[in-house]
């Protein structure tokens, strides 16, 4: 390691997990490390727990004490965040001499697409982020969480199949393969269901999300009609976000590359593989950062 160089710590906190490099602007990476789910919306205080330990592992990883962390300067990307409510709590509770805080989509956006290159965004695990850049700002559809927003995400399908297995023990429609599995998770209990719902995380619903896809590709109904329900969104999103087939689109995450049997042909025309991850663009953002602000 470079001994001159400031130490840059770079967090991607989710739903599902959270992710952490170490390193420098001359060295690169030099440790990364991944933990528990950093939703900071959702679950402030194990978000910073978990952020917290995923840093140690890191640093543990890359070699460093953790007495370094003191002077290091850190790009905090996660999930739920709002500024204004979140970034004197991240100062407060995590060790580093200089906290850049944000939410997880400009990072997300830089590591899909690379630096610098335009183009549009489906990154759907946990929740999901609609994007496009033209290569400097960026402009976003949704995102404002489980409870008001995140249609098609894992979360989302998650509990929409819940939903519908509910509606299919009350008869209200027959029941597939899917709702029978999801009513099967709880003993065939729907008060078993209900319980569960009143402390679930979005993270928890999420886990049911690969019931979903999978059905959907044994032409279970239920699964399909909700498969084609979150296609229908990010459709209106890209459109709002002003896309045209044939442009630069980029299908990420746990969730998004499944979307790709239920979008338009044309849409996929331009269909780009990601460059990196959420955790790359967050520590080119942070290389980014620091290079400024080394400038005479």
């Amino acid at each position: 390691m470079n001994n001159s160089a400031p130490l840059l710590i770079a967090v991607d906190g989710g739903g599902t997990g959270c992710r952490v490099a170490v390193g420098t602007r001359y060295d690169g990476i030099l440790g990364r490390a991944a933990g528990g789910r950093a939703n900071i919306g959702t679950e402030p205080d194990q978000a910073l727990v978990n952020i917290r330990q995923t840093v140690e592992r890191a640093m543990a990883e890359a070699g460093l004490p953790l007495s370094a962390l003191k002077d290091a300067t850190a790009f905090v990307g996660l999930a739920g965040m709002d500024k204004a409510r979140d970034e004197a709590r991240l100062r407060a509770a995590l060790p580093f001499q200089r906290i850049i805080a944000d939410d997880d989509r400009p990072a997300c956006v830089v590591g899909a697409l690379g630096e610098g290159c335009a183009g549009w965004v489906l990154a759907i695990g946990t929740g999901t982020i609609v994007a496009a850049t033209d290569g400097v700002a960026f402009r976003y559809a949704g995102s404002w969480g489980f409870h008001l927003a995140d249609q098609g995400s894992g979360a989302w399908l998650g509990c929409r199949a819940m939903n519908e297995a509910l509606q299919c023990y009350d008869g209200l429609t027959p029941h597939s393969d899917l709702t029978r599995a999801v009513l099967a998770e709880f003993g065939d209990d729907p008060s078993a269901l209900v319980a569960f719902s009143l402390t679930a995380k979005p993270g928890d619903y999420a886990a049911f999300a690969p019931k979903v896809i999978a059905a959907a590709k044994t032409a279970d109904r239920h699964a399909q009609a909700l498969m084609q329900e979150g296609a229908a969104y990010y459709i209106r999103a890209l459109k709002a976000l002003d896309f045209t087939p044939g442009d630069p689109l980029c299908l990420l995450g746990g969730i998004g590359p499944h979307y790709a049997n239920f979008l338009p042909k044309d849409h996929l025309s331009g269909l780009v593989k990601p460059q990196g991850a959420a955790l790359d663009g967050a520590f080119h953002l942070l290389c980014k950062a620091a290079a400024e602000e080394a400038l005479p």
